[in-house]
């Protein structure tokens, strides 16, 4: 297959698999954070991740508050994904190497998620109107326990909230921590 062939399908496969796996850490994390559940798009992503989450579900039972079957089915979209672009490539890998590929660029798949939520965070806390909004309300919910540690340590400095800032640092040295295990 020509190389412009294969780049082409691996960016296919890797695109949907982000897309799908953003859906399941979604599921995974709004009820951590306790976000509205009627929220129409906390509905949505249960609407796209149920089909493989349930049945999961059955066998593997909560931990607490953390669901292990999406833990489980993320883990698994990963290891497909990252199994089925070793194959388009013509790569042979081990089951170590495929399982620590797949945790670790699940971690930074995660670390990603929530670099984006802040940067949309304020964005929106630039342009918003004050109305409420289901994906800000689930923007808020889910970057409001990261934020927290950084605005009880870092004040305001004239007037300007910049603890933000210092948590995309910390998710950015985080990324490249882990970045070095694959």
């Amino acid at each position: 297959m020509a190389g412009g062939a294969v780049d082409a399908i691996v960016f296919i496969i890797d695109a949907l698999a982000r897309l799908y796996l953003l859906v399941l850490l979604l599921r995974l994390f709004l009820p951590l954070v306790r976000a509205d559940f009627h929220n129409p798009l906390a509905q949505a992503r249960l609407k796209l991740t149920s089909p493989l989450v349930v049945p999961v579900r059955r066998i593997l039972p909560p931990i607490g508050r953390v669901d292990t079957a999406t833990v489980v089915v993320a883990f698994g979209v990963q290891y497909l994904a990252v199994f089925v672009i070793a194959l388009v490539e013509g790569i042979r890998p081990t089951i170590l190497s495929l399982l620590t590929a797949s945790a670790v660029s699940l971690v930074l798949l995660t670390f990603n998620l929530f670099f984006w939520l802040i940067i949309l965070r304020i964005i929106i806390s630039w342009v918003s109107s004050g109305g409420y909004n289901p994906a800000v309300a689930m923007v808020y919910a889910l970057t409001e326990p990261l934020l927290r540690p950084f605005r009880r340590i870092i004040p305001p400095i004239g007037g300007f909230d910049i603890y933000a800032i210092f948590a995309l640092i910390a998710l950015g040295a985080l990324v490249r921590l882990f970045m070095g295990l694959l």
